[in-house]
């Protein structure tokens, strides 16, 4: 396939990508058009890697931040109240959450296309998560059969601004607790519980009730891909970094609340 070929074929993305960063589609294919003539005056800034895609990214980025008024976030335009959010965030953190969180680029390709290093985009995707989470605070039930982890897990989630409901070690504790009158917004959830019960299980069975974004944290990662699970569902393996954990804390509630309003609009 020819590198033009490869190119139409990631256009879609850029296009996605290009929008969420800049809260309109219209804004955003202005972007990529300059991409794109930047390209054919310029071949030779493509096939410098064998990422195409990676590559067709960091061009764009450099037109991106060569502009000055993305440094201003009351230029932004946007279409949804998500968007919104995002444009709120400051331009580089939000760069590095899109290209990890919604591009599913890897921390090395997403360092390249930024021009920063891989320490830096764990940073900076840190600080988009703590940024966006201020914005949607809710209630998160922990279910976590560990003392110590569930504390870490704690002091983290309320550092972001969210509120503790309750911390569960078995499948029957979470069910409990959820039962409450005060229900999650979000659960983390080990797979492996104290009693030898499925944090699997007690997901399922919370889920057969209300509907929230679900982010397992486990040491046997394994699991998650055997059984009835539900979906979407978040998966982070132990031992876990406390940036990565706020990254996907964020972008589990973000997506989940772009969705909702896109199936109310079509409702």
């Amino acid at each position: 396939m020819s590198t033009s070929q490869l190119v139409v074929q990631h256009l879609p993305y850029l296009r996605r990508y290009a929008r969420a960063l800049t809260g309109s589609q219209v804004a955003g294919d202005a972007y990529v058009a300059a991409t794109l003539e930047t390209l054919v005056n310029e071949p030779d800034t493509l096939g410098r890697s064998t990422n195409i895609k990676a590559d067709l990214f960091r061009v764009f980025t450099r037109i991106w931040n060569s502009l000055s008024v993305n440094g201003r976030s009351d230029q932004v335009q946007h279409d949804l109240p998500a968007e919104v959010r995002l444009g709120q965030i400051t331009p580089l953190p939000r760069q590095a959450f899109l290209l990890s969180c919604l591009e599913g680029f890897s921390e090395e390709d997403a360092a390249t296309i930024l021009g920063v290093d891989v320490a830096e985009v764990r940073d900076l995707v840190d600080e988009a998560g703590r940024e966006l989470a201020a914005d949607m605070a809710t209630g998160i039930l922990i279910i976590e059969d560990e003392p110590l982890i569930a504390m870490d897990l704690e002091a983290l989630v309320e550092g972001l601004g969210h509120n503790v409901i309750g911390v569960a070690r078995t499948r029957s504790e979470a069910v409990k607790i959820a039962s409450s009158e005060t229900r999650p917004g979000l659960i983390l959830a080990d797979i492996q519980l104290a009693d030898g019960s499925s944090g699997l299980d007690a997901v399922n069975d919370l889920l057969k009730t209300f509907e929230v974004p679900v982010i397992f944290i486990t040491a046997y990662p394994q699991r998650f891909l055997t059984g009835e699970r539900p979906e979407p569902a978040f998966l982070i393996a132990k031992p876990f970094q406390p940036a990565n954990v706020s990254a996907v804390i964020s972008q589990a509630l973000f997506f989940q609340q772009t969705a909702r309003r896109r199936e109310a609009k079509t409702a």
